[in-house]
């Protein structure tokens, strides 16, 4: 759907980012994720119920935010995004909001950014402490803010170390006023950080790196 907003990852983060762009007046989404709904899931991912465990993901928050909201366009995919398909379908829209929780499909969105020249608000959310940063052509990415993405069984997930429920929703909503607001500056782009713990935010700098693989910044 062309002009609409893509959501890759309807968990904690794409739940309350769905609800947020739909009452602040996008028309037009993409839901795409390749799961099911589990009862672990219930406690931070606001569009679904118990009745709703075993069946996808996206195809119940459909439901959900068109009953909501009458007027909202929404198509599906019930997938994974992978490097195959990455490419294809950043470009056919006109922004993307990283839902995941991957490591490795953080870093293939954000290094999609670049070559496709549609922006992306990168997220993630684990135990009490999140962050968000939008990223766009000609800005800061995740490897100019990590370098080298650490490997997927290093870094904690929601399964495996817990989430406050409630601070997946601020990120998630977060991340559509990112998405709804104003390019991040040319080769540079800030960081969000909350702490769930003391709710205190604070806001950081990325700086392009020269010749980061990911941007490919040459400055």
């Amino acid at each position: 759907m062309a002009g609409a907003t893509v959501i890759i990852g309807m968990g904690g983060l794409g739940c309350p980012a769905a609800v947020a762009l739909a009452a602040a007046g996008t028309r037009r989404l993409t839901l795409v994720d390749g799961d099911v709904i589990e009862t672990s899931n219930l406690h931070r991912q606001p569009l679904y119920g118990p009745a709703d465990v075993g069946r996808p993901k996206v195809e119940v928050a459909r439901e959900r935010l068109v009953h909501a909201f009458p007027g909202l366009e929404i198509e599906t995919w019930v997938k994974r995004v992978g490097p195959a398909e990455v490419d294809g379908l950043l470009s056919a829209h006109s922004l993307a909001i990283d839902g995941t929780d991957s490591v490795g499909a953080k870093f293939l969105l954000s290094d999609a950014v670049t070559r496709t020249g549609i922006p992306l608000v990168s997220g993630g959310v684990v135990q009490w402490g999140g962050q968000a940063m939008r990223i766009d052509p000609g800005s800061a990415c995740l490897r100019c803010l990590y370098g080298t993405a650490p490997r997927e069984e290093d870094v904690p997930t929601c399964a495996r170390a817990g989430v406050l429920g409630s601070l997946a929703g601020v990120l998630g909503a977060l991340q559509a006023s990112l998405a709804l607001g104003p390019p991040s500056p040319p080769g540079r782009t800030i960081l969000h950080v909350v702490d769930g713990r003391s709710f205190r935010f604070r806001t950081l700098t990325v700086r392009r790196v020269p010749g980061c693989p990911g941007c490919g910044a040459r400055v």
